[in-house]
């Protein structure tokens, strides 16, 4: 008698299941490259919204106990971490710089902008801080023509004008409560975030990304150590799994943003970042029972809208000058 045929044993249901969710997520990668460019970055930026508001929204439950700076150097290790096959495979060229002194800036304002947004966030109901978060739009038009000598037509002013009117407005300063310090620290904030983002204009036109990614991980960490050990307080198991949490939300959500943009034009997406704002109102009600005033709705109103503007008003320009020469004003 021939021998019987050799019977291939059937796969654990666990290996099955693992092809199966596999295949589904193939399968669901497929069906969203069929979408428009826009759609799909579009899709992303509102994924990437929620990340960055959980993330936000854990900062806020572990500074009731923690410091910010110990915050965020335990989030700059674990984002390290998740990175560090990109930082390690650059070593030690990535270390090498041509702008030794715009890092040492960049750095700086964005230890800054943490410590101070951060802090803002924590202290201030989380609609507010969001709100004047947005406000590094109109810092970043100020900052252009001061670093990167931009010529800014009347348009783009009173676009600026509005914004700060709606900082204004939130901020109250001359309201029953007074000038609230968080409040203060929230603008800091804001500003350093735009003059960190002038520098990254300044410094992606010599240096490579990877040596912007390694020094903003490593540094930005070194700065928050002295700080964060004169505060320490050691987490519990749980405020480390929240911790954990944070450092995955924050990488998580720079990604959405980056297949965002890949996927969609700047400005079919700009309005899509305000998003935030509506996670953030929401999430604040649920969580911490936060209700935003009057006067936030109306601040909020006006900084969206002068953000909006002023991006539609730099696409349109920009659409302008590549019909008339050819040549895309804006970078790529």
């Amino acid at each position: 008698m021939p021998p019987a045929p050799e019977q291939t044993p059937p796969d654990p249901p666990d290996s099955a299941d693992r092809r199966s969710l596999a295949q589904r997520y193939r399968d669901t990668g497929d069906r969203l490259s069929l979408l428009p460019g826009n759609i799909r970055g579009i899709l992303w930026m509102l994924v990437a919204g929620i990340f960055f508001t959980a993330m936000v929204t854990l900062i806020k439950i572990l500074g009731e106990r923690l410091h910010v700076a110990e915050i965020i150097l335990i989030r700059q290790i674990i984002m390290t971490i998740i990175v560090a096959p990109v930082i390690i495979s650059g070593l030690p060229g990535s270390l090498k710089t041509k702008r030794p002194g715009l890092h040492v800036i960049r750095v700086g304002c964005a230890s800054v902008a943490m410590l101070a947004g951060f802090t803002a966030i924590i202290h201030l109901p989380l609609a507010d801080a969001t709100a004047i978060a947005f406000s590094k739009t109109f810092f970043l038009t100020i900052f252009a023509i001061l670093f990167l000598g931009e010529v800014v037509g009347p348009h783009r002013w009173a676009a600026t004008a509005v914004g700060f009117l709606g900082v204004v407005i939130i901020l109250q300063p001359g309201g029953d409560t007074g000038f609230s310090i968080y409040a203060g620290m929230a603008v800091l904030g804001a500003a350093a975030a735009g003059i960190v983002m002038i520098i990254i204009r300044k410094l992606s036109q010599v240096e490579r990304p990877v040596t912007i990614l390694t020094y903003q991980a490593f540094f930005v960490g070194l700065i928050m150590l002295p700080i964060a050990l004169y505060n320490w307080q050691t987490p519990t198991l749980e405020e480390l799994g929240l911790l954990l949490l944070v450092g995955m939300a924050s990488w998580a959500g720079q990604m959405c943003n980056i297949r965002a943009f890949r996927a969609g034009e700047a400005s079919a997406l700009a309005a899509l970042d305000y998003a935030r704002l509506i996670y953030a109102t929401i999430i604040g009600f649920l969580v911490f029972g936060e209700v935003p005033a009057p006067v936030t709705y109306a601040g909020a109103a006006l900084i969206v809208a002068g953000a909006l503007y002023t991006v539609w008003r730099e696409n349109r320009l920009g659409r302008q000058v590549t019909a008339r020469t050819g040549v895309r004003a804006d970078p790529p």
